[in-house]
This record gives C-alpha cells, structure tokens and sequence, in this order.
C-alpha cells in the first residue's frame, strides 16, 4: 500500500537508539547467514525449528526430534527474528527503522527491549490461538512491528511522515492518515482475505499488545497524541 521513507520527529530524551539499530541489524543477519539462498548455512528447518507451530506450541503435535532447538514457548520470540524472503525483511525492518526510534525514544533502552519482545508474543499468541491446529511455522517481525505501529499512532499522530504511495507517488502526510491506514487495512484483510498466507492475527495481536504496553511503559513526562506538539 506504502512504503515509510522518513518521520519528520527528533529524539528528546535518548541520543542514539541503539536498541532499535541492534534490532535491525540483528534480524538482517539472521536472514543473511542463516536464510538467504546465499547464507552460510542455508535455512531450510528454521522456520520450523524457531518460528511458532500451534499445534506444537499448544501440544497437540510434536516436531520431529532433530528440529527442536528450543521449547515451543520460546518460540513466541525467537519467530520473530526469521523472515520468508527479502521483501517480508525489507518491509518489516523499513518500518521499524523509521518508527521505531521514537518509541524507544519514548520508552527507553530497556523497556523498549521487553515492548518490542512483548508484542512479538503477544501476536505469536493471537496468531496460535485463532490458528490452533496449524502445523505451518509463523516466521516474521510482523506482529512486533504492528506493535510499534500502534504505539507510535498513539504518541505521535500529527508528526509528518514521508510514503511512497503506490510505491512510487512521494507523499507527505501526518502519522494519524498513515498509520491509521495501516490499521485498518489489517482488520480489513483479517476478514476480506483470511485465506492468504499472512497471518493477520499476529498483526492484530501485535497491535493490540502495542496499545496498551505503550501506556504503560513510556516516560511519565511523554505525553499522548503529541499534546505538546506546536503545529500552525
């Protein structure tokens, strides 16, 4: 639908935010080493191995003993960190590279951590509860991002951000049309196109964890809905 290039929204209370780069960069070389056609060691069982099998996360089927790496809770976290090719990585850490920075901004380093840990579950969740008898794995930042997606609407709707609409129309327009468009695209697909291979309920799932963990976790001197925004 778009594709986020730049938010017009300076950091206040952090210099750098090195989680949201540690994070990036993380998940781009997971992909790179282990994923990629032209990775190190191929990745053919970690989607199997890392990402979350509902029907393994709620015991009713059992991975073949050479794939387990990790107990089936974990896996909530670690599906996360693995993505289904270049375009679901790229999409994903586009939006977290220009929204999430402010949310760590927001937050701080280490309650940013544990947020962003947090709606990845909490999508991985929804995602097995809705899905209870899959066996296919969910791999993706997806569910994390929606999170971020949900908590930057809700401290930052006025900020200005630069899209490419269409992929190819520059727009710049405020957060609140953005994001909210986003939104609503996703409760639209959860119903309009249920039998794609997205998992829309890791979305909704990351998205409803993003709300309120935000109002939790942020700074007490950050305000809601850019309050404190000047704008003509």
């Amino acid at each position: 639908m778009f594709i986020p290039l730049h938010d017009t929204n300076p950091l206040l209370h952090v210099k750098r935010p090195y989680v949201n780069w540690a994070l990036i960069a993380i998940t781009i070389i997971i992909f790179v080493v282990f994923q990629a056609q032209a990775g190190l060691l191929g990745g053919v069982g970690l989607p199997a191995s890392f990402g979350v099998i509902p029907s393994v996360l709620f015991e009713t089927r059992a991975l073949p003993p050479d794939l387990v790496v990790i107990p089936a809770d974990w896996t909530l976290v670690s599906y996360a960190f693995f993505h289904g090719g270049w375009m679901h990585l790229i999409g994903n850490m586009l939006f977290l590279w220009v929204f999430g920075d402010n949310i760590e901004d927001a937050l701080g380093h280490i309650k940013y951590l544990l947020f962003y840990l947090l709606c990845a579950a909490g999508g991985g969740y929804a995602h097995a509860i809705f899905n209870a008898n899959s066996e296919a794995p969910l791999i993706g930042a997806s569910g994390a991002v929606a999170g971020v997606v949900a908590a930057y609407l809700i401290l930052h709707p006025k900020v200005k951000v630069w899209i490419l609409a269409l992929g190819r129309i520059p727009l710049r327009l405020s957060a609140l049309w953005v994001l909210g468009a986003w939104i609503l695209m996703q409760i639209y697909n959860l119903f309009a196109a249920a039998d794609s291979e997205v998992a829309w309920w890791a979305h909704i799932g990351g998205l409803i964890c993003g709300a309120a963990l935000v109002l939790l976790l942020k700074r007490r001197e950050v305000p809601l809905f850019d309050r404190e925004l000047d704008t003509p």
